[in-house]
């Protein structure tokens, strides 16, 4: 016999919100990261080529959200990312937290468009996250 009491977090929702995620066409968002670059004297002074790598997190599903009299017209979207996909990259890059590996996220690419994120949320159930919900906004030509 298992102890099912709402105290005893057991997964529940993580696997939910994975299976739910793939069930309505879930697909692959990549974060665009920034590679370490060496401490050295000539990393600190920007003589060293930053790397960036591209890291698959799935199942996530994107939609449109409405747009506000305020924005100017530019889209705004939000993603939903399994929180379990967002472990995993946090493991493989041994990073302390998701919040970190969200910190080092330069953009996000869904579908070969490039998104800048804007806010992040976690949804939680019995303590754990189970679902992080990214805004999103398009990221149109920057001027450098």
């Amino acid at each position: 016999m298992s102890d099912t009491a709402s105290r005893n977090p057991s997964g529940a929702a993580q696997m939910m919100a994975d299976a739910l995620l793939r069930t309505v066409a879930g697909t692959t968002a990549y974060l665009r990261v920034a590679g370490a670059n060496s401490n050295t004297d000539q990393g600190q002074l920007g003589l060293v080529a930053t790397t960036f790598a591209e890291v698959a997190v799935s199942p996530v599903v994107m939609r449109k959200l409405r747009p506000d009299w305020r924005e100017g017209g530019q889209s705004r979207w939000e993603l939903l990312v399994s929180a379990n996909g967002v472990d995993q990259q946090v493991n493989a890059l041994d990073l302390q937290s998701a919040e970190s590996l969200f910190a080092i996220t330069l953009a996000v690419t869904v579908g070969r468009q490039d998104y800048l994120i804007e806010s992040i949320a976690a949804n939680e159930a019995v303590g754990q996250v189970y679902l992080y919900r990214i805004l999103l906004r398009e990221a149109g030509m920057q001027a450098v």
